[in-house]
């Protein structure tokens, strides 16, 4: 790992650094409240709250807004001569044209001008008490390194670089040095079989790929360079293989692969940087698809970095010095927009944690938090469910006074995972949000934070827009719902500069997928309630939204229930196909390790529960028990699984080598049975 001291671009001079900070005494002394939260409102003519400058953030006036955020938060090559060019219903997005900047230059050199010793990341390795500091400096010059071994191995502006790595500071060195030398990267999850590697690699037309010996996680090894080695075996393609040593384990090298520290070690620790237009390719991201084939969504430079680095500092009120803890997996978006650019772009210090929450012990994550200092924490809601399974006194164990803010992400948080994340981990203390976005929007668009210090934050709602974001939910008829206290699809109305821009070699999906549905709205698959007072909760994907006898209920909604039950740890609910009714509820239970319950007594809890807090139509016509359910090891729960499950379709599984341990789906085939054989004897 190369962390030795080196230069900053010569080419970093002749960059505008308007960095919006150096405005913030001058703005004080006009006594604008408003301003020295953002100081670009300074400039807004009639704004003198947090709520106003939302409303003008979505109003005709918007194109000011951003002009304005993207002039003093990013540095410039050549001054953007057009804020957008945007047109839903085509599937046309584009935004900041004709101006050039360099994402890594906005991530390291303008911060290396001015703390060049400051933390950048901090490695949270697998081993407990091991964690590596890198400073801004020393990232800057693994990044220039990689940026020349990529470009004397042919590596050129517009060329895709698959990237299949544990979250470790080399992968995050080889994203930036991508984006450095103009190339877009392509992370692909370490935790994904040869055959959906190789997949991701002919569709990104990759050349050349970076991975390591072995990967380590929750104590086990992984032979990544194994998996890599099988899968190029399909892409003919490929090039070149870096290999980098997260182990000591030796691993066999072929003809096309590279020693890749080795090599860094004679790499000038100077790497001229590209000037790329705004809407020059940044990366790929594959995300699963209702058709089953990936997509490849394509996010570009400028808007991208804007939204993440704008969404990181004001829903989680980040501020110079905090250390910021997100917990995701650089292979999701949630890595890549709050472990990396945005923390990077605004100057921060963000952890990279290759571990899981409960090695070597369910205090793992709490530990953490007391040696490195962390100030906000992200982490998933299935990690948290899991984790309250295991009690309070592993929490209690550790101090967790620097904890200012706690958030949540991948799907929704029931109200009892929120209750104790709030209580028992911020000690009542630390504002949770709870934030909705997905991989398509590039960054968070619903979340209780930014709003006025004093405002309400109710449990397990994402509540308020982002600005830029303006929702609206449409009935069947795909009609705008305008009152409140009422539910449908979830729409924004209006593009934002972070949004995907398409898929890769098919934007006619991306017009159809996300277009088309509602012509002039961007269509986000996504459920919503929004309450009486204007605020929004997600009811989850409509596709997880069941009918049952021509009563419409999310998924989401039922598990809220079920998991409010003092029994329960975590649960998943699906649809089912019924005689009667078209569709039943199955309800897939984890039970807390202190539950001391009958099963039968639990169900019947259960069935009581749905059928008093929803209604008796939403009643589980089948509540299965297990032990764990089958999640991904970024912790999102494989519904698809225990579908094809409970409808017997067991040769259409598929690939489960995404999940945290794949014996799971056997224990609930097992379960499934043993629950048909007890119903058929009774």
């Amino acid at each position: 790992m190369w962390l030795r001291c080196g230069r900053t671009s010569n080419y970093f001079t002749s960059f505008s650094c308007r960095v919006f900070r150096s405005r913030l005494d001058v703005l004080g002394r006009r006594g604008c409240k408003t301003a020295a939260f953002m100081p670009e409102a300074a400039g807004f003519e009639g704004v003198s709250s947090r709520s106003e400058l939302q409303e003008l953030s979505v109003s005709r006036s918007s194109s000011s807004f951003w002009a304005a955020v993207a002039r003093h938060r990013l540095s410039w090559i050549s001054p953007f001569t057009t804020v957008q060019d945007c047109d839903l219903s085509r599937g046309r997005i584009k935004w900041f044209e004709g101006g050039q900047l360099n994402v890594s230059v906005n991530c390291l050199d303008r911060h290396v001008h001015t703390c060049p010793d400051r933390v950048a990341l901090i490695w949270e390795r697998d081993e407990p008490g091991s964690e590596v500091r890198v400073t801004y400096r020393q990232l800057l010059e693994m990044t220039c390194r990689v940026g020349n071994l990529l470009r004397r191995h042919g590596v050129k502006r517009g060329d895709c670089v698959t990237i299949y790595m544990p979250t470790c500071p080399l992968a995050v060195a080889s994203m930036l040095a991508c984006a450095r030398i103009g190339a877009a990267h392509n992370v692909v999850f370490a935790g994904f079989s040869a055959e959906a590697l190789s997949e991701r690699i002919r569709d990104a037309q990759s050349s050349v790929v970076i991975t390591v010996n072995q990967g380590v996680r929750g104590g086990k090894v992984t032979e990544l360079k194994r998996t890599v080695d099988e899968a190029v075996q399909s892409c003919p393609a490929i090039r070149r293989v870096f290999v980098a040593m997260r182990t000591e384990a030796a691993v066999v090298m072929t003809a096309r692969d590279v020693a890749m520290e080795e090599e860094m070690s004679t790499e000038d620790a100077v790497c001229e940087p590209a000037a790329m237009d705004s809407e020059d390719i940044l990366f790929l991201l594959y995300t699963s698809g209702s058709t089953g084939k990936p997509k490849g969504l394509v996010h570009t430079q400028a808007g991208y970095l804007l939204y993440a680095a704008l969404t990181h500092r004001y829903v989680f009120d980040y501020h110079d010095g905090d250390v910021f803890g997100c917990v995701a997996d650089i292979g999701w978006i949630t890595g890549h927009s709050y472990s990396v650019y945005g923390p990077l772009a605004n100057g921060g210090t963000t952890v990279l944690f290759e571990s899981t929450p409960i090695y070597p012990d369910p205090g793992r994550y709490w530990e953490m938090v007391q040696r490195l200092k962390i100030n906000q924490f992200y982490g998933a809601p299935t990690a948290i469910r899991l984790l309250l399974k295991y009690g309070d006194q592993w929490v209690k164990k550790y101090d967790r006074s620097s904890l200012k803010t706690l958030g949540s992400v991948g799907e929704p948080i029931n109200t009892e995972a929120w209750e104790w994340y709030y209580s028992v981990v911020g000690d009542r203390r630390c504002p949770v949000v709870d934030t909705w976005w997905q991989t398509e929007t590039g960054g968070i668009c619903i979340a209780p934070r930014p709003s006025d210090p004093d405002a309400e934050i109710v449990p397990g709602m994402a509540m308020r827009p982002f600005f830029g974001i303006k929702p609206v939910l449409m009935d069947t008829e795909g009609k705008v719902v305008t009152s409140n206290n009422t539910s449908g699809a979830l729409c924004i109305a209006q593009p934002w500069p972070g949004m995907a821009r398409s898929i890769h070699n098919n934007h006619q999906r991306f017009t159809e997928t996300y277009c088309q549905p509602y012509p002039g709205y961007f269509y986000t698959g996504d459920g919503a309630y929004r309450s009486k007072e204007g605020y929004y909760q997600i009811t989850g994907r409509l596709d997880d939204v069941i009918n049952v006898s021509g009563h419409r209920i999310g998924t989401a909604e039922i598990e809220d229930v079920v998991n409010q039950c003092s029994a329960v740890a975590e649960s998943a609910v699906i649809g089912i196909s019924h005689d009667i009714k078209g569709q039943g509820v199955y309800a897939f239970v984890v039970l807390k390790k202190s539950a001391d319950a009958q099963e039968s007594d639990v169900s019947r809890q259960l069935k009581e529960a749905v059928s008093k807090k929803i209604a008796k139509y939403a009643c589980p016509d089948h509540i299965q028990i297990v032990k764990r359910l089958p999640k991904t090891r970024s912790g999102k729960i494989m519904r698809r699984v225990l579908r094809k499950v409970v409808e017997r379709e067991l040769d259409g599984l598929g690939d489960l080598s995404t999940l945290d341990d794949p014996a799971v789906v056997q224990e609930i085939i097992d379960g499934h049975a043993e629950l048909l054989r007890k119903q058929q004897s009774q």
